[in-house]
This record gives structure tokens, sequence and C-alpha cells, in this order.
């Protein structure tokens, strides 16, 4: 009797302890898994997590419920005597076959996702995505528009030590670019990535995968993404000095939006090429002669 009571106290002291120090937290539970995202492949990630993380909670449960009681009621105080055996087939039979049926079942759903993953045919647009130090460049193909994309200015004044730019004054600080990527939804997208110097990451979170750009190579990935909105991700691969001010932004548009911008950035960018083109066009020869006539 004595030591119920104990145990009732100890578990009570523990449980309340715990929930005023996660208290706190709540705010921030979310953060503690993956994001359900906005593709097909984050939700087939996060789904997965989900069903790995009920089973290991419930063979916790068991186990270490087994545990306890066994510690607790069989303990040594109480006279308990403990069995003498080696061997028993059914439960050996037990142990063995079941968490093969889990692992085998794991498998599959992990290797369903990963065919899901590499399948990027049938895409409906192209873009290039080339990693530098440290900067991005994307390549929208067919269409010739390009630019590169690289930590927005306020964020690279507040950076550097002594800056009279306060981080903390900086909306999303680190991770904002000049000039973001532009997608339409509902659009599957095909990501051709490589590099340019060293190895990169290019990571979205909400797209549910990241791909290694690698010198000389190029990866694919796709992405089909479900509602408009704005997402940021970072280079995923140490590649050098200022490997933590590479981030990414993607901007998703509906596909009317979408073809807006990019009759706009065509314009743009063809202006461009012409006033650079007039600027390097050597200046036209004045004959002397007709001018002193």
């Amino acid at each position: 009797m004595k030591w119920d009571k104990r145990l009732v106290a100890i578990t009570s002291g523990l449980t309340g302890g715990l929930a005023l120090a996660a208290t706190p937290a709540w705010a921030g539970l979310g953060e503690l898994n993956l994001p359900y995202g906005v593709t097909s492949i984050a939700h087939m990630n996060y789904d997965l997590n989900m069903l790995v993380l009920w089973i290991t909670i419930f063979i916790g449960i068991i186990v270490f419920g087994a545990m306890g009681y066994s510690m607790y009621y069989h303990r040594k105080s109480q006279g308990a005597v403990a069995a003498q055996f080696h061997h028993n087939t059914t439960i050996e039979i037990v142990w063995t076959v079941l968490p093969l049926l889990i692992l085998v079942g794991m498998a599959i759903a992990a290797t369903r996702g990963l065919v899901l993953m590499y399948d990027t045919d049938n895409a409906d647009m192209d873009i290039k995505v080339t990693g530098y130090q440290w900067q991005w460049r994307y390549d929208y193909l067919g269409e010739g528009v390009s630019f590169y994309s690289k930590l927005d200015e306020q964020s690279n004044q507040a950076r550097v030590l002594g800056s009279s730019v306060r981080p903390e004054r900086v909306d999303n600080y680190l991770r904002n670019v000049d000039k973001p990527l532009v997608v339409p939804i509902n659009t599957k997208i095909r990501f051709l990535i490589t590099a340019d110097d060293v190895i990169h990451s290019w990571w979205v979170p909400d797209f549910g995968w990241k791909m290694d750009a690698i010198p000389g190579y190029i990866n694919r990935a796709w992405a089909n993404i479900e509602q408009p909105g704005v997402y940021r991700g970072q280079c995923a691969e140490l590649c050098g000095r200022d490997h933590g001010f590479m981030p990414i932004v993607v901007i998703a548009k509906t596909p009317e939006e979408y073809k807006k911008w990019l009759a706009e950035e065509k314009k743009r960018q063809s202006a461009s090429e012409g006033a650079e083109q007039a600027a390097a066009e050597p200046s036209p020869a004045i004959d002397v002669a007709q001018t002193q006539s």
C-alpha cells in the first residue's frame, strides 16, 4: 500500500511538471514534425512519417508497459521468483515474423514513394536550376527567360558585423531573395538541377524533397504545387563561406497570373538585352570631309 501511494505521488509530480514545462511549447508544436507541404510528394512523406511514428509508439507502449508492470508487480520485495526458461518456439516465431511484416509493409510504402518521387516524365514545363557560390540561376527552358536569385540587400547588410541595419527589423531575415522563382500551381514542373562550381543542394521543405546540385551532372526532380503562396527554402549542402546566406524563395501563382508574369518578364528582359546591345555597339564614324563641306 505504501508503494502504491509513493508511485501515485511520483507519477502525479512528473505529469504536472511535464505539463508546466510543455505549456510554452504548444505554440510551436507543429515545428516538431515534418510540414504537410503543398505537393503530393510532401503529403506522402508526411503520411509515411506518421505511420512509422504511430507504429513505434504502439510498440513502445507494449514494451515499456510490460517492463513497468513486471518491475512493479514482480519485484523482489513482494517475494517474486524469476522464471527459469530459455526457449519458447511460439514466442520466437511471433517476435521474428511480426517485426518482419512491419518492416516489409514500411518498405513497400517507402518504395512507392521513391518511385513517385523520381517519376519526372510528362512534365508540363522545365526549369533549370544552377547553383553558384552563393546564388541560384533559374532558366525557364523554352521561354527565353532566365535570371539570378541571391540574398536580398537588407539581409545582406544586416548580416555584416557592426551594420546599422538590425537583423530583427528585417522581414524574413536571411530567408528572402532579391528575385524569387515564380511558378504556376496545378502544373507538373520538372527541375533540372546542376551547379557551376561546388556541390549545392536545392531544398524547399514544402515540396517534400531536396536535390543535390552537382557540377557537370544534372539531377531531376519535380513538383506539382497545389495552392498559391510563398515557399521558402535553403541550400542544404555545405558549399563554402556563405553557405548560410543562400536562401530560396518560390512564389506559386495561378496559371493566369503566371502567364501574365511571364509575359511581363519576357518584355523586361528583351528591353534590357536591347539596351545592353545598344550600349555595346560602337558609335558610327563621322565623315570629316562631309562635315566640313
